[in-house]
């Protein structure tokens, strides 16, 4: 049986962000249309994908960091994985997105719920969402949960 070194002091752990191919020009968000267009890649699946737009604190896109993959209706999330990425990458701000793959934005009494618990612990650790974006079919369809007054920001 092979021994492990002792470990004499505290191991140091150094996190870098590595950005992958995509989308070359950072944007700046404005407006859920912005969100919708930037995520557009994301309606090429077949089941539902949750993910947050990363942002600067002058609304730059720093980048899209896909935090799950679900099922056809339905995506598991968990507030560690959406805001692992958010503080990793020293965003100002955030957009949470996810698809519908039916085609119809409608936000469901689940996404609401969620997207509640997701504001409430952002609260916590000082995160700002700016909006959580519903896409449907294609770059035109989408819901904007603050424009639809559906959760408190």
């Amino acid at each position: 049986m092979t021994q492990l070194p002792l470990l004499t002091g505290p191991v140091r752990v150094k996190v870098m962000m590595v950005r992958e191919e995509g989308n070359p020009v950072p944007l700046t968000i404005r407006t859920p249309a912005d969100a919708s267009k930037y995520a557009d890649q994301l309606r090429d699946c077949d089941r539902e994908v949750f993910a947050v737009i990363l942002l600067t604190t002058k609304n730059g896109a720093i980048g899209l960091h896909e935090c799950s993959v679900g099922t056809i209706d339905s995506s598991l999330v968990s507030p560690a994985n959406v805001f692992k990425a958010v503080l990793l990458s020293n965003a100002g701000a955030c957009v949470i997105i996810h698809t519908h793959p039916s085609g119809d934005p409608t936000p469901s009494a689940e996404d609401i719920r969620i997207t509640r618990q997701l504001v409430d612990a952002a609260k916590l650790m000082d995160i700002k969402i700016l909006d959580h974006v519903v896409l449907g079919g294609n770059v035109d369809s989408f819901t904007s949960m603050r424009e639809s007054g559906l959760v408190q920001f």
